[in-house]
């Protein structure tokens, strides 16, 4: 007990200190931040009222977004399920889960936004530099998910099927499948759900979406426009989080 008071002491002494080193060494001045209201006001009344004349422009953009999140999901998924079951301790062997695990490890601790920019100098500027930068970076997260979800199943069903001598496929098929599918939808709607709200900023790196448009509009001082383009935006992540919700429901 006294080993874990000092413990939490010594976490909350540190985050502590985190905090203060922060302030301490960053360059902040309320200030600065209080002298930089007019500005702001300034800003905020050149996007009012929204420029409605952009609304071509703004299907356009949803439509390539929604394309790069549904194929980008697709690849993930693809490249998902064979490394989800090799990272998986149930299905293989440690040395091999553990080289998956690390690969995954690896694979999500580089940003979306810089595997974006070096697909598009690899591939050149569009949405196909965006979808395999959200199928790679997504299947770092959904790979770890389908692993967890295949580790997470009950063990009695595995046994039965491993005492009659069945292969690693067909305890996949027939005992740890159907208890692991609901929980296979539920994370890959969400990670749908995320690859979406990624892919509206993909457009700043020229890797297509309706990020683009915000980036153009912003630069060229047409605030208006970026206002209608930003609505468009917080309107289609609420419609698609409110389907992601309902399907959530569903499959638990």
């Amino acid at each position: 007990m006294a080993f874990r008071g000092f413990g939490g002491f010594a976490t909350s002494g540190l985050i502590a200190a985190a905090i203060l080193w922060s302030f301490a060494t960053t360059d902040v001045e309320l200030s600065r931040l209080m002298s930089a209201g007019p500005r702001i006001a300034d800003f905020l009344g050149r996007m009012f009222p929204p420029d409605p004349t952009v609304m071509a422009e703004i299907k356009k953009g949803s439509a390539e977004t929604l394309r790069i999140a549904i194929l980008g999901t697709l690849g993930a998924v693809i490249l998902s399920v064979p490394l989800g079951i090799l990272a998986s301790e149930t299905m293989v062997s440690p040395a091999v889960f553990r080289s998956i695990r690390t690969l995954l490890a690896f694979i999500r601790a580089i940003p979306l936004i810089l595997v974006a920019m070096l697909m598009v100098g690899a591939v050149g500027l569009g949405p196909l530099p965006g979808i395999i930068a959200v199928a790679f970076h997504a299947t770092g997260m959904l790979a770890k998910f389908y692993a967890e979800a295949i580790d997470g199943v009950s063990r009695a069903p595995i046994a039965a099927l491993e005492s009659a001598g069945a292969g690693p496929l067909v305890r996949l098929r027939h005992a740890i499948w159907p208890q692991m599918a609901p929980v296979i939808a539920r994370d890959t709607i969400f990670r749908f759900e995320l690859n979406l709200r990624e892919s509206l900023i993909l457009g700043i790196v020229g890797a297509g979406g309706i990020g683009f448009y915000i980036q153009t509009y912003v630069r060229s001082f047409q605030y208006d426009k970026a206002a209608s383009v930003t609505i468009a935006v917080v309107v289609m992540v609420m419609a698609i989080e409110a389907i992601n919700v309902a399907l959530r429901r569903r499959f638990t």
